[in-house]
Parts: C-alpha cells; sequence; structure tokens
C-alpha cells in the first residue's frame, strides 16, 4: 500500500512538471502574439511611424521575399561560419590560458592583472587595429570575436580551477600524485559543469564579436545586411536581419544545452 501511495505521488509531481512547463510555454507564446498584434495595429493605424519602425507585416512579407531569392541563405551561412568558428576558438584557447596560469603560480601572478586590464577594454575599439593589422577579411572578424570571448572564458574557467576544494589536492598530494594526475582526476572534473556552462556565454559573445566585426568590414554576412539596411533606410531589412540572427543565435544556444546535459551526466 505504501509503495502504491509513493507511486501516485511520484506521478502526480511528474503531471504538476508537465502542466507548469506547458502553462510556460502557452504564456510566453501569448507574450509573442500580443506584442506583435498590438505592434503591427500601431502601424496600421499609424501610431508609430512605419518607416522607422516597420510592422510585422511588412517584415514577414520582405522574409519571404529573401527567402524565395535565397540570398538570406547565403548571408546567413556566412555568419554562422564565422560564429561557430569564432565560439570554438574561443573556447578552446580560453581553456588552455586558464590552464596554462593554474598550471604555473608564477605565470598566475605575471599574468592575472593584464587579464583583468583586457578584459576591461572596450573590444569594440580594437576591431580598426585588427581591419588594418589583417586585413578587411574573415580573419580580422573572427580575430574581434576571440578578443570578446577568450578574455572572459580564460578568467572565469581559471576562477573555477582556483575554487576546488584545497583538500582533494592535499590528498592527491599525500599519495604522491603528480600534478597532471592532480589536474586530470580532480581540477577537471570538479570544473567541468563550469567549462561547460561557459560555453553558453561563448554563445552570445561570439555573436556579438562576429556583428560587431561584419559590421566594419563585411561585405556579405548578417550583420552587413543591418548595416547596409540603415544606409538605405530599409527598417524592414534590419528587423529581418535581428530576427533570422535571434533564430539562429536560440538554435545554436538549445545545441549547446544539450550538449551541457550530456556531458554533465556522464561526470555525475
Amino acid at each position: 500500500m505504501e509503495q502504491i501511495n509513493i507511486d501516485r505521488i511520484h506521478q502526480q509531481y511528474k503531471q504538476s512538471v508537465a502542466r507548469t512547463k506547458w502553462l510556460v510555454l502557452l504564456t510566453q507564446f501569448l507574450i509573442l502574439v500580443v506584442f506583435l498584434g498590438m505592434w503591427e495595429i500601431a502601424a496600421r493605424l499609424q501610431w508609430i511611424d512605419v518607416l522607422l519602425f516597420s510592422s510585422p507585416s511588412r517584415i514577414w512579407s520582405l522574409f519571404i521575399e529573401k527567402i524565395t531569392d535565397m540570398s538570406i541563405f547565403m548571408h546567413t551561412g556566412v555568419t554562422v561560419l564565422e560564429t561557430v568558428i569564432g565560439f570554438l576558438l574561443g573556447t578552446l584557447f580560453g581553456t588552455l590560458i586558464a590552464i596554462v596560469i593554474w598550471w604555473s603560480p608564477f605565470l598566475s601572478r605575471v599574468l592575472e592583472p593584464y587579464l583583468i586590464i583586457a578584459n576591461s577594454m572596450p573590444k569594440v575599439a580594437l576591431g580598426p587595429l585588427f581591419i588594418v593589422g589583417l586585413g578587411p577579411g574573415i580573419v580580422s572578424i573572427i580575430a574581434t570575436t576571440l578578443s570578446i570571448s577568450i578574455i572572459i572564458t580564460a578568467i572565469t574557467i581559471y576562477t573555477s580551477f582556483r575554487e576546488v576544494n584545497p583538500n582533494y589536492m592535499k590528498v592527491m598530494q599525500t599519495f604522491g600524485a603528480k600534478k597532471s594526475q592532480m589536474f586530470t582526476k580532480v581540477i577537471l572534473p570538479a570544473t567541468m559543469p563550469t567549462i561547460i556552462s561557459s560555453l553558453k556565454v561563448n554563445v552570445g559573445l561570439s555573436w556579438v564579436g562576429v556583428i560587431v566585426g561584419e559590421f566594419l568590414v563585411a561585405q556579405k554576412g548578417l550583420g552587413y545586411l543591418i548595416i547596409y539596411g540603415f544606409q538605405v533606410f530599409n527598417f524592414s531589412l534590419v528587423m529581418v536581419s535581428l530576427f533570422v540572427i535571434a533564430l539562429v543565435a536560440a538554435l545554436m544556444y538549445q545545441g549547446v544545452s544539450y550538449l551541457e546535459k550530456r556531458l554533465t551526466s556522464q561526470f555525475k
């Protein structure tokens, strides 16, 4: 009888969680519908300047037009490629820098102030330097992206390395473990959730870096479409570009979230 009650309570809990999930999704959908509806009504009743703020119907018509002539796919592909490259390199190099400065206490004391200063610098101001030094191409765009993501990744992961319980390290030292063994057996497993979570942060940072880089130098990409839309006062094109960025960034974020769940379950 007790087991039956436990199973019933568990089933009721699962149903409650499922209902809450669907309620959240429904509320989110309704908020979006109300927002778009009010925007369209305001545009049609001329409460807002359609030239400046466009309208959902205009944006949707232009979006279908860009899909029909396939141009949006070319610009999206360029931006996604640059973002994925920047995302992967930023995560990799940031993690490697964190490992290096954790490995050497001397380097940690030397480089830590420079990392803090580099993190506080306005990265957008470095864009023209990258263009002059690396040329007006994809390399300078990726360099702009890395300047935003590497330092934050390195600081975040290095901080998580330092916050690992020192008693674990003392136990390993007692048994004569080498530093490489302490890192692979203690530090890395303990900080893996932080490393994986930093991927989520890098998704947003990579998109920011790529779009900023495309603002400055690109002839293709979603950032280029935004700048071009402003130049010709085609704000519907700007909104379409922002819509595509939001859609692809959300898909990329969901992919990283799925990867996080899979990897986290392996390290539990």
